[in-house]
């Protein structure tokens, strides 16, 4: 079987088995975040957390019950990293440094994962299993409560309530996140992924030197790694490595694995508005943006070589892995980069400058396409109310979505949203370009190596955690400007969100007449998809110029 027949085919595979998820992850999805019962552990849980499971939220009390849980997070596991060393399991690691516990600590809490250390040799297997793992599966949680009090405020009347935080992260963890996650992890050991306690230990080579391999629970964190869209890796090549990834069916299901809760929350969104038209619409945009940037890159990675391997035989796989060629490599690229999972089987930096500049353009979109769990649809779901808004204004009439009136309050939380992440971005790079330490970081000059800086930031403030693994991040300046870049890209559109949230709930739903857009119909996927295109080009063009698009011009 040749490349290009096997590539295709993996890709009908994978689009064959998102599109048979769709419809009972989804609908098991919505009937968890609206089921009235609570299961046996999650009264426990209740219990334990002084929590009464009937009763619901404001919008700002539901925000608090985030940002409270969020703190609490990175301090525990701030704590537990820079106390490894004298807990069990450590392996002989020594404490994690203060800048570097501090990064990763609101790296893992805000579902971005980005890792300035070589996990391998750097993170003891508690702190692992109990510390990374763990905020694996409850920042994943997070973005799905926060996209459920989302789509309450356009299914509620009248209230000032959205739901309740602690139920919503109690049972999306117990009743979808855990689950999923224990099959698969066993798929994943019977498929070669490494799964034990071992430290680590030297081994005699075939050319008669010693090599170092660290074992651990590794496949019941590759799994949770991918479902819940965070990325982080195990060990420093990602799932690049052997050990997180065997083979090309493992490559395959993590590109499944960290797609298919993104894919099928739509059809949540769908069910729990009443409408499943409305589901099959963010759908069909999250393709159409899909699709194009897998053609864009693959196409690229095929008939495009760097500068550097240009005269090489074999070129395009610079930085990426015999066992998975260009078309796997390529194909979980845009996967990572248009969800927030961040992890990696190659090496962006070394793709063309079309294919990496496209990996940045995918984080820039805000990760929509289909996104986090729970941060891509809460994003297009965003842009769809700023799509209906223009059209209003094209036609001269208030614009209404799924039945809400959007006016100056919800296109104010609207226009924070969309202006924030790109705020954080270039501010961040530019910072990165203006003193000269930092510039010094960079790996290559030019517009590559600004490149490499802006997409650090894109992927920190879009909580993707993906790198062009070619700019030096583990400084203590790097440390402290890409933890606030995460933090604040991950809690303030959160905030924006849940206020418009609970604006949306508050109002009276208005009847449909013949002046109300439909907002499930083709035109009004193309409408959605121009404005996504729109509103990302105005704002990040200048830095696409002077980064991937200069380096493909020379």
């Amino acid at each position: 079987m040749n490349d290009t027949l096997a590539g295709w085919l993996q890709i009908l595979a994978l689009v064959g088995a998102l599109a048979l998820s769709y419809r009972p992850l989804g609908d098991y999805i919505a009937h968890t975040l609206t089921s009235v019962k609570h299961l046996r552990v999650e009264r426990l849980v209740y219990r334990l957390g002084g929590v009464d499971g009937d009763a619901d939220q404001k919008w700002s009390v539901y925000l608090r019950s985030v940002l409270a849980f969020s703190a609490v997070s990175v301090f525990f596991l701030y704590g537990l990293m820079r106390l490894q060393n004298h807990l069990l399991l450590d392996i002989g690691m020594p404490a994690v440094t203060p800048g570097v516990a501090f990064n990763t600590a609101i790296s893992f809490v805000t579902n971005t994962n980005w890792q300035a250390y070589s996990g391998e040799s750097t993170m003891g297997h508690l702190v692992q299993m109990s510390g990374l793992a763990v905020q694996n599966f409850v920042s994943a949680a997070v973005g799905i409560a926060v996209v459920a009090a989302l789509i309450r405020g356009f299914t509620r009347k009248k209230t000032d309530r959205v739901g309740n935080f602690w139920v919503d992260l109690t049972r999306i963890t117990v009743r979808v996140l855990v689950p999923i996650a224990f099959v698969f992890a066993i798929v994943l050991v019977a498929a070669g992924v490494v799964q034990n306690f071992h430290g680590v230990e030297s081994i005699a080579t075939i050319a008669g030197d010693h090599q170092s391999l660290t074992g651990g629970p590794v496949a019941s964190q590759e799994v949770i790694k991918e479902l819940g869209t965070n990325g982080g890796g195990f060990y420093n090549a990602n799932s690049a490595h052997p050990f997180e990834s065997p083979n090309a069916f493992t490559n395959w299901l993590e590109i499944y694995l960290l797609l298919v809760i993104a894919t099928s929350l739509p059809r949540t969104f769908g069910r729990m508005v009443g409408d499943n038209r409305q589901g099959y619409a963010i759908l069909a945009v999250m393709a159409t943006i899909w699709a194009a940037s897998v053609a864009i890159v693959t196409v690229n990675e095929l008939h495009s070589v760097s500068s550097q391997a240009g005269h090489l035989a074999g070129g395009m796989m610079e930085g990426k892995e015999q066992r998975f060629g260009v078309w796997g490599s390529a194909l979980f690229a845009v996967s990572t980069t248009l969800t927030s999972t961040g992890a990696v089987n190659s090496f962006h930096d070394s793709y063309s400058p079309i294919g990496g500049g496209m990996t940045i353009f995918n984080m820039m979109l805000g990760e929509i396409a289909p996104g986090g769990t729970g941060s891509g649809l809460y994003g297009i779901l965003i842009l769809a109310i700023v799509a209906v808004f223009v059209a209003g204004l094209m036609v001269g009439r208030t614009p209404e979505y799924l039945g809400k009136k959007l006016g100056g309050r919800e296109m104010k939380f609207a226009s924070l949203y969309i202006l924030t992440t790109p705020a954080i971005v270039l501010v961040g790079a530019g910072l990165a370009m203006a003193l000269p330490g930092e510039r010094a970081g960079m790996l290559n000059s030019g517009a590559h190596g600004f490149s490499e800086a802006l997409y650090a930031f894109t992927s920190a403030a879009n909580n993707n955690g993906s790198a062009f693994a070619g700019i030096t991040v583990n400084t203590d300046w790097y440390n402290t400007a890409l933890g606030l870049a995460m933090l604040f890209g991950r809690l303030l559109p959160i905030v924006f969100v849940l206020a418009l949230a609970g604006s949306l709930a508050q109002q009276q739903p208005v009847p449909a007449t013949a002046g109300t857009l439909p907002t499930h119909r083709p035109q009004f996927v193309g409408l959605l998809t121009a404005v996504i295109l729109i509103v990302v080009g105005l704002t990040y063009f200048p830095a696409l110029a002077l980064g991937p698009l200069a380096e493909g011009l020379s």
